[in-house]
């Protein structure tokens, strides 16, 4: 070691240093894992408007300065001790953090080894950094918005249950059924219709991919503009509607599977804040569910409707939802996901995070854009 040089392992960081900027690049001791924990180098990142929405308006920042980033792809260098069905080489996919060690925006992000999931291999780090929480919020606004259990989900719960049972030498004991009062409700039995607002956002492409593997035969209505309807369509939506039809309430009811509307709602991109007559697509018998994917935006939602407002990790609360990341790979090999935006890549290296961020702040639609490290 050179005399006065610490030997202490750096790594850099792409910080905001307060409330409006700017960011700087920083470093910062490379991390330890927990025990549960995995350390990824990341290749590639995704931006997100809750990125733009922190730095501007410190939307979830409890202290400054501050590392953003939820949305990671990269290679496993350290695994924490309890840490099996991940080792280091392994190129993942992963959710991150709200900040600190958890955040994309540095070299090396520290995430709990349920948010990742190995890489498929189908994908560029660029294109699986895409992904997360478009899939998570989706999976959330779907299984604890509507109650509708994923059905890849249910089997991972049994299959743990199979295998605690068995570690517990308790062979004989009848195995829970995952779908009872006491685990998670089931309302996929009243929901032959949903309309899907934001048809062609990220979360609204994979909700659609989602309630197709959950509910195959249901009718499934989407909102986006019409230059995305072939996408969507293709993602297993059964009709596209033009969200600026300025008749959408007639339109959608008259694409509903009676003309008397739809049994629920799940609203991608806030919807319901500019047009609040958007409930009335509700049909007055059905179980009248709104699924609120978290904006910020102030929605009142009126008596009789039942909301939920719901975010990406609601999903590890379901049953079986701590697999849902490990499942990701299975769902898009076996051709039951896809990727659900088209994906540019608006910047090389850490410092091309600040300007892709602006440039999402602008505008931009049917698009994800990532960062490539």
């Amino acid at each position: 070691m050179v005399p006065g040089r610490s030997s202490v392992k750096m790594m850099k960081q792409y910080v905001a240093s307060k409330k409006g900027g700017p960011f700087q690049l920083a470093t910062a001791p490379y991390p330890t894992p927990g025990p549960d924990e995995v350390c990824i180098r990341s290749r590639a990142v995704g931006l997100n408007p809750l990125d733009w929405k922190n730095l501007y308006y410190g939307e979830m920042v409890k202290t400054w300065p501050e590392v953003f980033g939820i949305d990671a792809a990269g290679v496993i260098e350290v695994v924490g001790a309890n840490v099996t069905a991940l080792k280091a080489g392994d190129a993942v996919v992963s959710l991150a953090g709200h900040g600190g060690r958890a955040g994309a925006f540095q070299d090396v992000a520290t995430v709990p080894a349920h948010f990742a999931s190995k890489k498929p291999s189908a994908w560029t780090f660029e294109q699986a950094a895409s992904v997360p929480i478009c899939y998570l919020t989706a999976a959330a606004a779907v299984t604890k918005g509507l109650g509708v259990p994923l059905p890849y989900l249910v089997e991972a719960q049994k299959a743990a249950q199979k295998a605690a049972q068995k570690a517990s030498g308790n062979l004989d004991e009848e195995v829970r059924d995952p779908l009872s009062p006491n685990i998670g409700i089931d309302n996929s039995s009243s929901i032959c219709s949903v309309l899907v607002v934001g048809g062609s956002s990220g979360v609204g492409s994979s909700a659609v991919q989602l309630l197709r593997i959950a509910l195959p035969s249901a009718t499934i209505l989407t909102t986006n503009s019409p230059k995305h309807n072939a996408h969507v369509t293709g993602l297993g939506a059964t009709t596209c509607i033009d969200r600026s039809n300025p008749k959408l309430v007639e339109a959608v009811k008259a694409a509903s599977p009676d003309g008397k509307g739809v049994d629920a709602i799940i609203d991608a991109v806030a919807g319901a804040a500019e047009k609040p007559d958007l409930f009335d697509v509700l049909r007055k018998d059905g179980p009248r569910l709104y699924s609120q994917v978290f904006t910020g935006d102030k929605i009142a939602v009126p008596e009789g409707v039942v909301g939920t407002p719901v975010f990406g990790r609601m999903t590890f609360q379901t049953p079986g939802g701590m697999n849902a990341m490990s499942k990701l790979v299975d769902l898009v090999e076996e051709g039951s996901f896809k990727l659900p935006l088209q994906v540019e890549v608006v910047g090389k290296g850490l410092d091309g995070i600040g300007p892709g961020l602006e440039k999402l702040k602008a505008g931009v639609s049917g698009t994800k854009y990532v960062v490539s490290l």
